[in-house]
Order: structure tokens, then C-alpha cells, then sequence
């Protein structure tokens, strides 16, 4: 379902992204030499001097190797060199990596990169090490205004900083509520509306049919999809390098009471879904599952996988808490960035825009649920087209819209806090609620490291 960003005349080159038929404006800087010149554009910052017949360098990972044939068949004019790479995949940091040697190298840099990472924004917005920032600034005139208020309400949040826009969201994971409804009918089970009923029906599971379960919680993304769902306000960014962290509060505690009762029960392991002992063991047995809307391909509808036959899947919309208004989390999506240092920015925009909207890719070949609205509704369509489906698909795209902004995109990575403190304590034991004060500690250390200042 799955960049980076980070003053002298060098510096000065990098924020920038082209508008799609927009035209740099070149103000000479004083004082500033060097090879193809530097100019504050239209756009607020400096850029280089623009050839709108250079080739654009593009890195994407190999599933996103469908957006760049895409691009290419659509616009035969423009010259696309394409570069495989990671795109960051679980945490290789890569993208960054190699940002930081091209600027100590000052040259080398991509137009545009994909990465599967939702937290490249906070550092590709900022400048390292009296450099210029990586990313472009999107929403000052490079990407049109219509274009950005197109996307899903609130899928560009992990993209800002500070009221400006450095990346475009591929996708989305929305967190919704899947289910068998071949076995809910079969145990007479109503499908739950509120955290409160999901957890009962764990407990009568747990009692009438043992062996079924209702969820999955050892992987290193489940706090997105229960505590980020439930408001638990663990990774509240509110600036570029300052975070709220407030794991013992009543949203944290009600999610840990809750995970406690059904990982105790067994109706919701401590196991990852991407284990042979998970499929081997759960195959068949799963009756309720909240998760991001790529588990239907990469989980339930899988040969590798659950398997679940057709007729049978259905998702709902996210659970709330009694009293609550609805939310969610996201596990994943990626995102798109343009260069500041591009040399063609309008060509850069236009791969970026292209790739983010068009129903040439968003709709026909991607496999994720498309950030951008109008694609999703049709994307969805497609899916429910298929008949692989007990309901429509209508549940993500409410999702898409319900998913929590008190949860934020840090430089550091909350799945790895998770996994190295949490997931080893669960196994040993240890109770969710006794955890909390230990799992706020590690984020606040882990955030002071990365030059955070933590509330």
C-alpha cells in the first residue's frame, strides 16, 4: 500500500517544483556564480536556471515503475530518465541517504522521487547542514491550487509543514473495518459499530468458537491501527521539531484496556500477519480484522496469504468509542517529491501531478487506494467491479476522509519504538496498560535525538 526533503548561493537552488505550463521567473541573485546561474522564481524560492526540453531524472521502486510507463505513454515529449530504487521500504532511511551525499557533492540530484515513506517531509522541508532543503515547495504557485484541494481532505497533512505543501500523497492506508460476513451470519454475530461492541464480540468469540479472532497486533504498525484510531495522542507533531507525547492518557489507556482483554483471550495475537505461522494458523479463521484498505490484496485476497474466497469479504466503516466522533489511522501510502534543485521543474511538476490524478495510472494500474479523490471514487469502483466482494468498497472512501490529524509524520519512525520496546514486553507477558509510561519514555527519548522538543 507505501522521500525526502531537507544558505549560500548553492542553497538558495533547492525549494522549487514546476506548475504544470508555469514559466520560471529569474531574478539574478547578487553575488551568486557558479554553473547554470541561480534565481528566486515566482514560486518564493531559488531555483536554476530553467530548460524546459531537459530530461528529468525519476526515482521510483519497482511497483512504481507502472506510474513512470504511464507518464511516458502520455507525454511521448518529455525526456524521463528512470531509476529503480528501494524507495525507503522498511525504514532503509535510503532515500535520504543519498540526498545527503548529493549534497555534500552539490550535484547529482533526482527531479522527482518516490518514496514509500510518509515522514520524508519533516526533514526534505528543512535544510541540513546549511544546505538548501531537498523538496520543493508545492503550494505556492508550482502545483495548481485546484489540483491540491482535489486531494482526499487531510491526505497531504504528512506532506506539510509550517502551511507549505513538499510532497504529493500516492495513496492512502486508511484503517477500516474488515470481516468475513460468511462467518458472522454463520455464528449470528452482528458487526460491531463502536470499539466497545468490537471487544465484547472478541470476548464471546473467544468463549463460543475458540480460535477464531478479531484482530492482529504484532506487527510494528499496530499502534496505527489501534492507538492512532482510537486518539491516542503518542505522536502528536505540531511543528518541524517539536512533538506532544501523551501515552498515559484516557485514549491510550481505553485501547491498551481493550488490546489487553482480546490478546489475552487469543482473539487478537501477538503475531504478525506476515508470518507462515499466522497463515497457517488463521487461514479460515478470521472473522474481524481492522486494517489499512491494501490488507484486501496483500492479505485476504492472496493465494499466499488468508486466501479468502470470493462472496466473502466485506469492510465497514472505522470503529469509534461510545460517545466519540469517528476515526482512523493510516498504515503507509507514499509519497511523490520534486527536486528544488531541478533543472525542468515544469517537467517535474507535470510527472508528479500526472502521476498523483490522472486516471491513466491512479485508476487502470495502481494497486493502492489513490489519494486523490475523484481517482479513489473510481478506483473503487473498479474493485467492486470485480465481484470478489461480499459489500462495495464505499466504507474506504468515508475512511479516507476520517483519518486522525493528531497523529503525525516525524523524522523518526514510531514503528520502530514499537517494535523494539512493545512487541518483545507483549510476548513476555506484560499488560498494554502497565506498558504506556514505558512506550511514552522511548518516543520521548527517540524524538530528543532527532532534535525534537517534546511536550
Amino acid at each position: 500500500m507505501v522521500l525526502n526533503r531537507h544558505v549560500g548561493c548553492t542553497e538558495r537552488r533547492m525549494r522549487l517544483m514546476g506548475g504544470v505550463g508555469a514559466v520560471a521567473i529569474a531574478l539574478t541573485l547578487a553575488g551568486c556564480g557558479g554553473s547554470g546561474g541561480s534565481s528566486v522564481g515566482s514560486y518564493g524560492f531559488p531555483q536554476v536556471t530553467q530548460d524546459d526540453k531537459a530530461a528529468i531524472t525519476v526515482w521510483v521502486d519497482a511497483d512504481r515503475s507502472g506510474a513512470a510507463d504511464a507518464f511516458k505513454k502520455a507525454n511521448p515529449d518529455v525526456k524521463v530518465n528512470v531509476v529503480t530504487y528501494d524507495g525507503s521500504a522498511n525504514g532503509s532511511n535510503s532515500f535520504r541517504t543519498k540526498v545527503q551525499l548529493f549534497d555534500r557533492a552539490g550535484s547529482g540530484w533526482p527531479d522527482v522521487v518516490f518514496s514509500t515513506q510518509n515522514n520524508d517531509a519533516a526533514w526534505a522541508s528543512q535544510k541540513s547542514n546549511g544546505k538548501q532543503a531537498f523538496a520543493a515547495v508545492l503550494n505556492s504557485g508550482l502545483v495548481p491550487k485546484s489540483t491540491l484541494d482535489g486531494f482526499t481532505q487531510g491526505s497531504l497533512a504528512p506532506c506539510t509543514v509550517e502551511g507549505k505543501v513538499y510532497c504529493l500523497r500516492n495513496d492512502l492506508a486508511q484503517v477500516a473495518l474488515w470481516y468475513n460476513k460468511d462467518l458472522l451470519d454463520k455464528f449470528g454475530y452482528s458487526l460491531p459499530t463502536t470499539w466497545e461492541e468490537y471487544q465484547a464480540l472478541g470476548e464471546k468469540a473467544a468463549k463460543e468458537h475458540p480460535g477464531y479472532i478479531v484482530g492482529a497486533a504484532g506487527d510494528s504498525f499496530a499502534p496505527e491501527i489501534y492507538f492512532w484510531s482510537g486518539k491516542c495522542q503518542a505522536n502528536g507533531i505540531t511543528g518541524p521539531t517539536s512533538v506532544t507525547v501523551d501515552t498515559e492518557s484516557t485514549e491510550c489507556k481505553r485501547v491498551a484496556s481493550m488490546l489487553d482483554v482480546l490478546i489475552k483471550n487469543g482473539t487478537v495475537p501477538n503475531l504478525s500477519v506476515f508470518t507462515p505461522e499466522f497463515v497457517k494458523k488463521y487461514t479460515g479463521k478470521v472473522l474481524l480484522m481492522p486494517g489499512p484498505a491494501w490488507y484486501a490484496g496483500a492479505i485476504f485476497n492472496n493465494p499466499q496469504s488468508l486466501n479468502v474466497p470470493a462472496g466473502q469479504l466485506g469492510v465497514a466503516a472505522p470503529l469509534a468509542w461510545q460517545g466519540d466522533s469517528p476515526a482512523t489511522g493510516n498504515v503507509g501510502g507514499g509519497t511523490w517529491f520534486v527536486s528544488s534543485h531541478s533543472k525542468n521543474l515544469k517537467a517535474a511538476e507535470k510527472f508528479v501531478e500526472f502521476v498523483t490524478t490522472a486516471d491513466d495510472y491512479q485508476v487502470n494500474v495502481a494497486p493502492g487506494y489513490p489519494a486523490y479523490a475523484s481517482a479513489a471514487e473510481k478506483w473503487v469502483k473498479k474493485q467492486e467491479s470485480s465481484g470478489y466482494y461480499a459489500t462495495d468498497l464505499q466504507a474506504l472512501i468515508k475512511a479516507g476522509s476520517q483519518i486522525w490529524t493528531g497523529w503525525g509524520s516525524g523524522v523518526f519512525s514510531q514503528e520502530a519504538i514499537w517494535a523494539k520496546t512493545i512487541t518483545p514486553a507483549i510476548a513476555g507477558g506484560k499488560n498494554l496498560v502497565d506498558l504506556l509510561p514505558e512506550w511514552g519514555t522511548a518516543i520521548k527519548n527517540q524524538a530528543q535525538v532527532n532534535g525534537y522538543t517534546v511536550k
